[in-house]
């Protein structure tokens, strides 16, 4: 069995073992539901939420699509402008001391303090949306590919250059590669806080996507609904989270965290 096929079925082992575990949780909620007779405008149980989902699904659905844009494109900002960025740090300790406070500062800053300003400046639109989750998803990627690109011994480097490579080359063949798991670390995290980015952002200001409707059910004490609309904006991160967990098994499927356990055991067999 190949590789690729290995890790294939590994992942799907982990999904079904996900499923399962998703699956024992709603069957115990749904029992206690009914079973301790808890009101449905406190806790509704899981058909209940599913029938009132079925209502107004078109409108969810539209909605979900709103947030996911503004998640996806936040988020692919936040990687365009922070790996650079670290990449320009890590090779230059003047740069990273003028820049690294600011950085700090910026991300110490409580982001739903400063959207009502980026409302003044950009208007009711994408714009808001936008910086928030750029905002929250740029440092954790920024800290991670720094140190990345940072712990390189520097033995293999001083070898790599005596043999008369450039930086360029030491960089793609060894800098990079090198930093690629804490950059998917920095990656997964950032796609984790993606998702409440915008979520934050829509509840300031908005009049579309998942997190007005939260706010709309939640007013008219729509239990069923806010339910719905957690559990939609919980599975956007899910996805997005294993889209670059994905990305990573075939980007660092050499390194050890990608090692799965009918590969170790191969590897000690052999």
């Amino acid at each position: 069995m190949t590789r690729r096929m290995q890790r294939l079925m590994a992942i799907t082992r982990g999904w079904r073992d996900g499923i399962i575990g998703f699956t024992i949780l709603f069957v115990v909620w749904e029992i206690s539901s009914h079973l301790f007779k808890i009101p449905k405008y406190i806790l509704p149980p899981p058909t209940a939420i599913w029938a009132d989902f079925m209502k107004r699904y078109p409108r969810m659905i539209d909605a979900a699509m709103a947030t996911t844009s503004e998640i996806v494109l936040g988020f692919l900002i936040a990687i365009v402008v922070s790996i650079p960025l670290a990449i320009i740090v890590s090779y230059s300790r003047r740069i990273e001391r003028m820049i690294f406070p600011i950085l700090i500062a910026l991300q110490i800053i409580p982001k739903i303090a400063i959207a009502p300003l980026f409302i003044v400046w950009f208007g009711f639109g994408m714009m808001p949306k936008l910086l928030l989750v750029f905002l929250l998803s740029f440092f954790p990627i920024l800290v991670s590919s720094i140190t990345g690109l940072k712990s390189v011994p520097t033995d293999i480097l001083d070898l790599a250059r005596s043999t008369g490579s450039s930086e360029l080359m030491v960089f793609r063949k060894i800098r990079l590669p090198h930093s690629l798991p804490a950059i998917f670390t920095g990656l997964k995290v950032a796609a984790t806080l993606a998702t409440t980015a915008a979520i934050v952002a829509e509840f300031v200001a908005s009049d579309k996507g998942l997190g007005y409707m939260l706010l709309e059910f939640n007013g008219n004490l729509e239990t069923g609904m806010v339910f719905a609309t957690v559990i939609g904006l919980s599975l956007i991160g899910i996805v997005l989270y294993a889209m670059v967990e994905f990305v990573e098994r075939n980007v660092v499927s050499w390194h050890v965290s990608q090692r799965d356990a009918p590969e170790k055991q191969q590897l000690l067999g052999s």
